[in-house]
Parts: C-alpha cells; sequence; structure tokens
C-alpha cells in the first residue's frame, strides 16, 4: 500500500472518530444538564434528601463514564494524527534523499530565509501536547523531560548540534539527522539552514535531542523548565542556539518561555525577555558562564 493510499484511508478514520467524538458529546449532554437541574432543585428546597444523593450519584456515574469513552475516543484520534504525521515525514525524507521536493519543502539550498522561518514557527506550533491519563508521568522528550541516556535520535529528527564554525569558535546550530552509526556512536547531520551546505559528523555528547512533545503547564509543571535555569534555546529569526536564563516558563499548553540571553552589551548580561517556543529549548550541557 502506497504512503498517500494510507494517509487517505487514515484520514477517513479519522473523520469518522470527530463525528463519534460529536456524538458521544451530544448524548452526554442531556445528562449534563439533569446533574445542573438536581443542584438547582436542591438549592430551591435548600436541603439534601437521600433521594437527591442518591440520584446524584447516579447522574455522576454516567457523566464520568461518558467522559471517559469521549476521552478514548479523542485519544484514538491523536494516534491517527500522530501515524499521519509520521507517513508524511518519511515521505517528506524519502523525496529529500532520492533528491525530488515539493511546493511545501523546497530544497534548502532555494529556500529563502523568510520560508524557512515560517517552517520552524509552524514545526513549533504542531508540536503535540503530551496529554496523559491520571496518574501517568510525562515520558522523555516531553517539554524539559531529558532523553534516556541510551536514546538515538531517528533520521529525520532536529536537534541542537554543536559544531565549529568558519571562525574557529563553536556554536550550537538547529540541524537534521541525516544517519547514525552504531559502531562509531557518531550522528551524521545536516544544519537546517539555507547557507550551512557543510554535513557535519558529531559524537553523541554534541547532539542534543528537541523535544517531541509539549508540556502541559497545566498538568505537568513539573515537566518545564522553571525560572532562573540555564538552557539553551533558538535566538529569534536564526537558526542558533544561545544560553539563556528561564524568565517566565509557560502558564498554559499555548504559552512560550521567555527567556533572557547573555548578552554582553546589555549592563547586567542580559538581554531583554524574548519568547521562545518549547520545541527550541533544551537543557544547557555547560553549568559556568563563560
Amino acid at each position: 500500500m502506497s504512503a498517500d493510499t494510507k494517509i487517505a484511508e487514515l484520514l477517513t478514520e479519522l473523520h469518522q472518530l470527530i463525528k463519534q467524538t460529536q456524538e458521544e458529546r451530544s448524548r452526554s449532554e442531556h445528562n449534563l444538564l439533569n446533574i445542573q437541574k438536581t443542584h438547582e432543585r436542591m438549592q430551591t428546597e435548600n436541603k439534601t434528601s437521600p433521594y437527591y444523593r442518591t440520584k446524584l450519584r447516579g447522574l455522576y456515574t454516567t457523566a464520568k463514564a461518558d467522559a471517559e469513552a469521549e476521552c478514548s475516543i479523542l485519544r484514538h484520534a491523536l494516534d491517527k494524527i500522530a501515524e499521519i504525521k509520521s507517513l508524511l515525514e518519511e515521505r517528506r525524507i524519502a523525496a529529500k534523499m532520492a533528491g525530488v521536493y515539493s511546493d511545501t519543502d523546497p530544497p534548502r539550498k532555494t529556500m529563502r530565509r523568510g520560508v524557512l522561518m515560517t517552517l520552524l514557527q509552524q514545526s513549533a506550533m504542531t508540536l503535540p501536547l503530551w496529554i496523559g491519563k491520571p496518574g501517568e508521568s510525562p515520558p522523555p522528550l516531553c517539554g524539559a523531560t531529558p532523553a534516556s541516556s541510551d536514546y538515538v535520535a531517528k533520521q529525520g529528527d532536529k536537534v541542537a548540534a554543536r559544531v565549529k564554525a568558519v571562525d574557529g569558535d563553536e556554536q550550537w546550530i538547529l540541524a537534521e539527522v541525516v544517519s547514525y552509526n552504531h559502531s562509531t556512536n557518531k550522528y551524521e547531520v545536516d544544519d537546517i539552514d539555507e547557507e550551512g551546505k557543510e554535513r557535519h559528523t558529531l559524537s553523541r555528547r554534541r547532539i542534543i535531542p528537541l523535544p517531541q512533545w509539549k508540556a502541559n503547564p497545566e498538568t505537568d509543571p513539573e515537566a518545564l523548565f522553571s525560572k532562573d535555569q540555564l538552557v539553551l534555546a533558538l535566538y529569534p529569526q536564526t537558526t542558533c542556539f544561545y544560553r539563556a536564563l528561564i524568565h517566565t516558563p509557560p502558564h498554559r499548553p499555548q504559552d512560550d518561555y521567555s527567556v533572557l540571553f547573555e548578552d554582553t552589551s546589555y549592563a547586567d548580561g542580559y538581554s531583554p525577555p524574548l519568547n521562545v517556543a518549547q520545541r527550541y529549548v533544551v537543557a544547557c550541557k555547560e553549568n559556568k558562564k563563560k
């Protein structure tokens, strides 16, 4: 089965799941309305009789079951979306390796700077939000949660890579994994920037995988970097990571970090607060300030 056919099937299944979600929600609304009316009657009569307690217990039990059913459908839909995104990524990588490009993914050597910045913003916006079950901890690479020690980034994954610049200095750049050699424990990565045409061979310690999920500040605040924590963050409108301090962590799932970049041109050594998406903030491996 071709990737296009599989994607079409998954989109059809996703459409059905969305319809099921709406049907489930509409079905549960009657029960929620009954709960509201029962509470209103109790307030009017100013008493909580055994009858009302029994009735509410049954209504809330039904509401809980309805919510769990809707949640199950939504999780199934999220799985379908993840499958679709994975197939699209595989197709993009295959086209890149074959030298064939679509209008939405032009070759890097012809990509305008503005187009690249837009693609990076879209990548940050579409990073999936981790939604765990009650009591479930965020997985590795969710927000600030680091990858496991034996983790190997896959072909096509975006990473922060420490490379030598033309002037000999070292810098952290946004890169895409081309391959990993298990014999030498080294990555081959491409600079994501159109101007960086050199392919880099780097050891694992020079690679930091980027988050694969956004952490939800409302349910998993421990999976976010905390205020004043030292990080590497992608400087806005560039493809380079620089050392920064967390000024304000995200408060809502859609929020960015507010960070203070190290900058000696300012009296206190830090830039004014700048927003950086969760996608592009990683732990800093260098603890000492330069």
